[in-house]
């Protein structure tokens, strides 16, 4: 009798821990091999028209994958058009973009294979294909992501988010928060190879850097002449290249190591950026990428594959949005 009810309550558990296998598997390269077996090639096709129309979308497309995972896990919530959600929040507001090319894909998506592929999983495919563009690394997507419920709030959005502002402490810790270190750190913000900057997100290092009435003394004097005069009639939403690369003439899609050279001869535009020279441990990891191109394209994609592993929504947790700005 004890054995049987043992056996009966052993059977129980592991039909429960079975279930859960069942509800939230793993995200898998396969994942929709025979649900939608075109979807690749649907997204890296809406991404390279999308590219060719206007070629900063590639790293607005990124960023929008970066910005969704850093708050509340990979779950498309930076897409829905909540008030008082996390696209509203300081830290997107004015800042993301590229939500009509996610309809886009999305509407592509649907007709070929409805119902089937989340938001989430449209947003980590377009990251990659938007480095490939931009003749980057490539990496495998892990895909089975299901999309959030909601969006946090705006505050929450702001403590999540690395911000342009940010002292190196407190990126690495934001970044720390989601299980990632300070070589993520350097190569991630390797990004800023490729796309463009507001005077909103650097003006603070023009004219006077923190309360001293005196530029930032760490950018090339070159540079700051060049966006002194960007910026100084107040327009904050005069843009600039992220990498101003001077052999290249600066590039805006072109994804390569010239940001760590940037970085080296205080060419940076953002002062989240330049303040990775601030410690031994980043500092390290600027040099060798700057030495290396091969070594920061797989490093680069080694955090960005574990970037997208944050959180992700699996099974009952999640649901796939018909629309990606608002839940089903």
């Amino acid at each position: 009798m004890t054995m049987s009810n043992s056996f009966y309550g052993y059977s129980l558990i592991m039909t429960f821990f079975m279930q859960l296998l069942h509800a939230w598997p793993q995200l898998t390269p396969n994942f929709y091999d025979k649900t939608c077996p075109k979807l690749q090639n649907i997204v890296r096709n809406e991404m390279q028209k999308a590219f060719n129309k206007e070629n900063r979308m590639a790293a607005s497309l990124l960023r929008l994958h970066f910005h969704d995972c850093f708050v509340n896990g990979c779950d498309g919530s930076v897409l829905l058009d909540v008030s008082g959600g996390e696209k509203f929040a300081l830290s997107n507001l004015n800042s993301v973009r590229g939500f009509e090319v996610v309809d886009r894909i999305k509407s592509t998506v649907e007709s070929a294979c409805p119902g089937v592929v989340s938001c989430a999983d449209i947003l980590a495919l377009a990251a990659r294909d938007s480095v490939v563009i931009t003749r980057g690394p490539s990496w495998t997507v892990l895909l089975g992501r299901r999309d959030g419920f909601g969006s946090i709030s705006l505050n929450g959005t702001d403590a999540a988010l690395p911000s342009a502002f940010d002292t190196l402490d407190k990126i690495i810790s934001k970044f720390k928060r989601v299980g990632l270190d300070e070589k993520d750190v350097v190569s991630l913000s390797g990004s800023h190879t490729i796309g463009l900057a507001r005077c909103a997100a650097f003006s603070n290092r023009l004219f006077n850097y923190s309360g001293t009435g005196l530029p930032d003394s760490t950018m090339d004097r070159n540079l700051l002449s060049q966006l002194q005069k960007l910026c100084k009639d107040g327009d904050q939403n005069q843009t600039t290249l992220l990498d101003q690369y001077t052999e290249g003439g600066g590039y805006i899609n072109i994804f390569g190591n010239h940001y760590f050279q940037n970085l080296l001869n205080g060419k940076s535009v953002l002062s989240s950026d330049q303040v990775l020279l601030s410690s031994s441990e980043t500092s390290y990891w600027v040099q060798i990428y700057n030495d290396d191109n091969d070594l920061f394209f797989d490093d680069f994609a080694d955090a960005i594959i574990r970037m997208g592993n944050i959180s992700p929504p699996r099974g009952s947790r999640g649901q796939i949005r018909k629309n990606c700005r608002r839940v089903n």
